[in-house]
């Protein structure tokens, strides 16, 4: 098609003949990917090859240059594919508008003209004194813009009524065809506009002829897939079911042919990567192909913020890069608020044992959090291993956590609350094991989210135990209120970690100044003793180390004393971390493993 597409055209369109065309490129596009194959098992042999020779090396260059080509042939025969299903798909609309208006034409006896204007034929009116007048029939040309002057008022002296000059006969006819002369006329500039957005990108999918595939070219992919992605993306987002739940996507995906996961996969990653429900193999190939244009996208936008996120990114994808035991998956990345990355070490579906981390004060998408944060999920996998080898661990930065003790309040756990229980739920519904054993695991202002998360109806999806790590609180009085039992609320609180001690606010605005900050935790205890009866409120409820609270507080180190002068309180950030806290990081593992018989508990405060 061109964009002298005619109406006639574009009623005769056969969509099913594009994606049939589609279906060929993609035969084209797995054979050469079977041919691939068997070109890298050929260099595979030949590098086994213990005598190095100067032939060797020179049919390795020739098996590498071909495995290139293959590599480009496969991708941008995928492309062209998807790019045809998209053009089907998006044509499918202005199609029907047409058939539509074609319909009503024939069952009012207008007539169609090739140019897209309707005639309608005369037709008898009553005038004033109920005697029968013709008014003549015409034709009504279309228009793409809207609104339009409606009919009906004509040049003095053609008069509908004897007398009364100023007014023309108007033919009821005329407005009904003038509407469906509009319908086609935009439905045509709808399908010449879809036609030239899939024409340029299909143009620019062509290879010279002879192309040597070079490291240049396969770089010309990227740009090629996000062609594809710009022009199909909107026919690809329609079949998403983004408002669905969890469970309703797994089943959505699962039903989808392993072509049509494909286009996902390579053209739209970042429709499928973020989204809860679908399988974590796939969620980490998605946000693998995704965090390339990602990193490209920050860097465009400048600024120390956007430098921050960029550096995170890229020490993320020099991760993603290594070998790592257990294996990193990644879930989710975004550049969001202050940045977002879901990090699982170990695969979450597979797991029998699988524990979701979500971090609290200060915790934004920068280099502390790819060195320090991801670690703590990663010595928490590891130590689960240790106890069951169907373990693994999660860092869930899906939210924007405070980022100093002056700026919080409940809104930040608020508002990542429904968003870790849709996360959550998605765990349930991809994990292959009849009942895994799920821990959620809140530190710092995350146990806030954590605790949030829990007294919503129907609690956390899944869940069976919940760790509490240096809180300020969760918005509880009680261990019960968070849905799994008191038996399955664990609580780490070291004695030298100052967020374990805020005081209320009412209780900081009598002491004049946070009591935690003046004299740390004995300064905290004293105003405690002053304005806490029992001493076992905090920021934000009841002290979960607390007897009152009445959930198991397991033994953890006390931690190195605060820093006054240098703002350091080092207690706070050592719980997962096996050198520094072995009682803390086994007591840890011990409760994701499956095993918290084995945890070493410790008094209540």
């Amino acid at each position: 098609m061109t964009g002298s597409l005619t109406w006639q055209q574009l009623r005769d369109l056969k969509t099913s003949e594009l994606t049939q065309a589609g279906d060929k490129w993609h035969e084209v596009s797995g054979r050469s990917a079977s041919d691939r194959a068997q070109v890298d098992r050929a260099m595979s042999a030949k590098l086994r090859e213990t005598e190095e020779s100067d032939s060797a090396e020179a049919a390795l260059g020739r098996l590498r240059r071909l495995s290139r080509n293959f590599q480009y042939v496969q991708t941008e025969c995928g492309l062209v594919r998807t790019a045809l299903n998209g053009l089907a798909g998006d044509l499918a609309d202005p199609q029907s508008q047409l058939k539509h208006a074609l319909e009503d034409a024939a069952s009012l006896n207008f007539t169609v003209h090739e140019d897209g204007s309707v005639s309608y034929p005369a037709a008898k009116v009553d005038d004033l004194t109920g005697a029968k007048q013709e008014a003549p029939g015409g034709s009504s040309q279309g228009s793409s813009r809207l609104p339009l002057e409606p009919p009906g008022l004509g040049s003095p002296g053609q008069s509908l009524y004897p007398g009364y000059a100023g007014f023309r006969p108007v033919n009821p006819n005329a407005e009904k065809a003038q509407d469906v002369a509009d319908r086609i006329a935009r439905a045509v500039r709808s399908a010449r506009e879809i036609d030239a957005r899939y024409a340029k990108t299909l143009n620019g999918l062509r290879a010279e002829k002879g192309l040597d595939v070079t490291a240049a070219t396969l770089r010309d992919v990227f740009r090629d897939t996000a062609d594809v992605r710009s022009t199909a993306g909107m026919h690809l987002a329609e079949g998403v079911p983004e408002d669905k739940s969890p469970a309703e996507r797994k089943k959505w995906w699962d039903g989808l042919t392993e072509e049509q996961r494909q286009e996902y996969l390579k053209i739209a990653p970042d429709l499928i990567g973020g989204l809860d429900g679908i399988p974590a193999v796939a969620r980490d190939e998605a946000n693998r192909n995704y965090l390339p244009v990602l990193i490209d996208e920050v860097a465009r936008q400048g600024g120390d913020e956007a430098k921050t996120k960029l550096d995170a990114l890229r020490m993320i994808q020099d991760k993603l890069g290594e070998s790592s035991h257990p294996p990193m998956f990644l879930l989710g990345v975004g550049d969001e608020g202050n940045g977002r990355a879901i990090v699982s070490y170990g695969n979450p579906d597979a797991s029998r044992h699988v524990a979701a981390y979500v971090p609290g004060l200060g915790t934004k998408l920068d280099g502390d959090f790819v060195t320090g944060t991801m670690k703590r999920a990663e010595d928490t996998a590891l130590g689960a291993k240790e106890v069951d080898p169907s373990s693994a661990s999660i860092i869930w930065l899906g939210y924007d956590a405070p980022q100093s003790v002056d700026v919080m309040s409940k809104d930040d756990a608020q508002r990542g609350a429904p968003a870790y229980n849709e996360f959550m739920a998605g765990l349930s519904a991809t994990n292959a094991n009849d009942d895994p054993h799920v821990t959620a695991i809140g530190h710092s202002y995350g146990s806030l989210t954590v605790g949030t998360a829990a007294k919503e109806s129907g609690g956390i999806p899944g869940v069976d135990d919940v760790i509490l790590l240096g809180s300020p609180g969760v918005d509880a009085q009680k261990a019960t209120e968070l849905g799994v039992g008191k038996d399955h609320v664990f609580v780490g609180a070291a004695d030298n970690d100052p967020v374990t001690h805020l005081p209320t606010k009412g209780e900081s605005a009598l002491a004049a100044g946070p009591a935690w900050a003046l004299g740390g935790p004995e300064g905290a205890r004293r105003a405690g003793d002053l304005f806490d009866v029992g001493n076992d409120d905090l920021y934000f409820g009841k002290d979960p180390a607390s007897e009152a609270f009445g959930a198991q507080r397991f033994e953890v180190d006390d931690g190195p004393r605060m820093v006054l002068e240098a703002g350091k309180f080092d207690a706070h950030s050592q719980y997962f971390d096996p050198e520094k806290d072995r009682d803390s990081a086994d007591n840890i593992a011990n409760i994701v493993g499956g095993r918290p018989e084995d945890i070493v508990r410790e008094k209540h405060r």
